[in-house]
């Protein structure tokens, strides 16, 4: 029986910003080199804007523009395709990629990975979650972040389920190279494994032993893994086989960008009173108004008007938005310095617990805001130069009733295992008892975990590789 067509109520919830607010978010989140090529653009294509040093002033707009029309009516309001590159889908025809690859032997893997979302079709929203990944992810191409965080980076103009964001991320580790954006190395090796053809000869025993016995596998083991899976040893042989065509470190070819990961966007210095933050002057592209075409637009008419004064809100947008982004920066860097003391002072070692949320509490913004203010925004300390992320982390009680961050924690391990005797490795199980006699009671496992992240082997590998040093 044919049905009729129906009509259907459906209530949904959409945030809808002002194209200030979006174009704000949207520098906001730049890294570098993005906002320094988002400028030029706009220098480029906006006669209304200029630098400072083009005219020899050091002014920001000009006080000429009085009888300039304040207020511009559109007959449409801005669209998310109005924002600056970097932030949204790319109009016009995609690249061939036989003939695009072949040049890109120096790009970083964030401009290799954006290149194929843009070639993706996703959605606006499946894209705006996609970038919010790439950006999450460390300089190895695995992910840090947990799915909770990287819903909250994207609210409040993407209110998104969990779901949502696994979904996308299950596309992104499929991208080339395959196994990106994975959470730990066994994900990364899981989906290498899962992407080869069905009919793979002992494909699905490799899954099992990657995914039941990875730190089995690490140490070669063979009888060990008979012993637990009840397979043959041809059959365990075959299905390392398989494994090895796996690579744990897929985007180890995309090497780390200098410009884009260590020239600072702040710097933390000692002062009289404590620390003092400054921005890089690199981050004020130092733009104000062209003197000349605010001039000519007051004798402009009909479209010739319309078009300069839709120039010159860009114009302003963008220098305001300028201003924000500089004065967040500021603001967000001053808030982690101030929690941050002991770390300045005595290292890896004294850093407190800190979460984005009690930085977004100090500064009076949105958490979010707080993601996209520390997201490839690097800070040159008397310490090194560290991403702002990296002076966030859980908290770990102890036994005094205190908490201590994860990230001190994993830098006593590091220490820890640095002064073991030579020859004498500690095990995971000898980590974890020393941390507990100050205070810190982890489960081994835990330990072992936080060992992997740091790229250190196990005790086994350790004796064996000290062994071969000895020899």
């Amino acid at each position: 029986m044919k049905q009729g067509a129906r009509l259907q109520l459906k209530l949904g919830q959409k945030l809808k910003l002002a194209p200030q607010l979006r174009q704000a978010i949207a520098l906001l989140q730049l890294n570098r080199i993005e906002l320094r090529q988002t400028v030029r653009e706009a220098l480029n294509t906006n006669p209304l804007l200029e630098r400072t040093e083009d005219t020899g002033e050091d002014t920001g707009e000009t006080g000429d523009e009085s009888d300039f029309d304040s207020e511009v009516d559109y007959e449409e309001d801005y669209g998310f395709d109005d924002l600056p590159d970097g932030y949204s889908i790319t109009s016009g025809p995609a690249p061939n990629y036989d003939e695009f690859i072949s040049d890109r032997a120096d790009e970083s893997l964030q401009q290799h990975l954006l290149w194929q979302v843009n070639l993706s079709g996703f959605s606006e929203t499946d894209e705006a979650i996609a970038r919010a990944i790439i950006y999450a992810l460390d300089e190895e191409g695995y992910l840090q972040d947990d799915l909770a965080t990287l819903r909250a980076s994207l609210a409040p103009e993407y209110l998104v389920s969990i779901e949502e964001v696994a979904a996308v991320l299950e596309r992104i580790q499929h991208f080339e190279p395959i196994g990106v954006a994975s959470r730990s190395v066994g994900e990364s090796l899981l989906v290498q494994l899962r992407a080869m053809p069905s009919n793979t000869h002992a494909l699905g025993l490799a899954c099992h032993l990657v995914e039941h016995h990875l730190e089995t596998l690490g140490r070669q083991d063979i009888k060990r893994l008979v012993q637990t899976t009840g397979v043959g040893e041809a059959e365990i042989h075959a299905a390392l086989d398989v494994i090895r065509r796996c690579n744990p470190h897929p985007c180890s070819r995309f090497g780390s960008d200098d410009e884009n990961y260590l020239v600072p966007d702040v710097y933390v210095h000692p002062a009289e009173d404590g620390w003092r933050v400054t921005l890089n002057p690199d981050n004020d592209p130092g733009l104000r108004l062209n003197d000349l075409y605010v001039r000519m637009a007051r004798q402009a008419k009909g479209q010739d008007k319309k078009y300069l004064n839709d120039r010159l809100q860009e114009a302003r947008w963008l220098i305001s938005g300028l201003e924000m982004r500089n004065q967040t920066l500021l603001a967000v860097t001053r808030a982690i310095v101030e929690h941050q003391q002991e770390f300045f002072r005595e290292g890896e070692t004294g850093l407190k617990p800190l979460l984005q949320r009690e930085v977004a509490e100090a500064v009076g913004v949105h958490e979010s805001t707080v993601s996209r203010a520390t997201t490839q925004k690097y800070a040159h300390t008397p310490r090194g130069t560290f991403e702002l992320k990296f002076f966030f982390s859980v908290g770990i009680d102890t036994s005094d009733g205190q908490q201590v961050a994860a990230t001190a924690v994993k830098a006593r391990v590091r220490k820890l295992i640095s002064e073991e005797l030579p020859g004498q490795p500690l095990s995971d199980q000898a980590l974890a008892d020393h941390l507990a006699e100050s205070g810190i009671k982890l489960a081994r496992r835990t330990v072992a975990k936080y060992r992997e992240q740091l790229g250190i082997p196990g005790s086994a590998q350790r004796r064996r590789a000290a062994r071969l040093h000895a020899g």
